[in-house]
């Protein structure tokens, strides 16, 4: 019985490792293109005319 607990902490440990490495990736990704698209605004703000 206790066996079987153990194994179920350790898939669920392994399960919040993998999911944090992936929201770490998604994060850093989703803030790198919104540096590059900011940074397009920006350059390309002399050309808007209102």
């Amino acid at each position: 019985m206790e066996e079987k607990i153990y194994k179920i902490m350790r898939g669920a440990g392994a399960l919040n490792i993998v999911l944090g490495v992936i929201s770490l990736v998604v994060g850093i990704a989703a803030g790198v293109l919104l540096i590059i698209s900011g940074g397009k605004l920006i350059s390309g703000k002399s050309r808007i005319l209102f």
